[in-house]
């Protein structure tokens, strides 16, 4: 029962993602986590001695693996819920969280895709662009400028803006403000960038 509600994470997950690059390893350690967690609550439920040693055991091993994602911090406690469900026989209490959870999650992604979705636009330009690339930026929904640097080649310009996903053409109109170099959309996912 722990690897199907595990499998079920897993599609969850995989469907749901909105992050940068996903990783089917995290995504497979989720399945594991799920079964590991009921293991070790079979184990203990009805031993006082070895739940106690088993914290023991527990305390002294060091996770360093950095989570980037609140997400997927989530569903870490997702897996770890329904194993400590399955381990201690609450199946009905770990089957109607999955799917009431699982429902959540799929509604509440079905709905961000609709949403626009932040973005860092840069731009090189030379100074003699600078009021044609103000303009233009103004007319953008919800920017804000996130930094400008001033060389003697030109100028970078940061701004976030939130666009949906088939009005990223907006940097091919920066490119026509004559001395324009570049410009470039990058996705933000709050601060990490990539």
């Amino acid at each position: 029962m722990s690897l199907l509600l595990g499998g079920f994470i897993f599609f969850v997950y995989k469907k749901t993602f909105g992050g940068v690059l996903y990783s089917r390893t995290f995504n497979l350690s989720l399945i594991m986590l799920t079964m590991v967690t009921s293991l070790v609550l079979i184990l203990i439920v009805n031993n006082l001695t070895l739940s106690l040693g088993m914290v023991g055991a527990l305390s002294i091993i060091r996770f360093r693996t950095a989570v980037k994602d609140p997400m997927d911090t989530a569903y870490m406690f997702w897996a770890v819920g329904e194993g400590i469900a399955l381990g201690a026989q609450f199946f009905d209490v770990a089957f109607i969280g999955a799917a009431v959870i699982g429902l959540v999650m799929v509604l509440i992604t079905a709905f961000k895709l609709r949403a626009s979705m932040p973005y860092l636009l840069i731009l090189h330009f030379h100074e003699a662009a600078n009021a044609g690339v103000k303009n233009l930026i103004k007319q953008l929904p919800r920017t804000r400028v996130r930094s400008r640097t001033s060389q003697r080649e030109g100028i970078e310009l940061t701004v976030e803006v939130r666009l949906h996903d088939d009005e990223t053409s907006v940097v091919d109109k920066f490119l026509r403000i004559e001395g324009v170099f570049d410009a470039t959309l990058i996705a933000h996912q709050g601060d990490m960038v990539s």
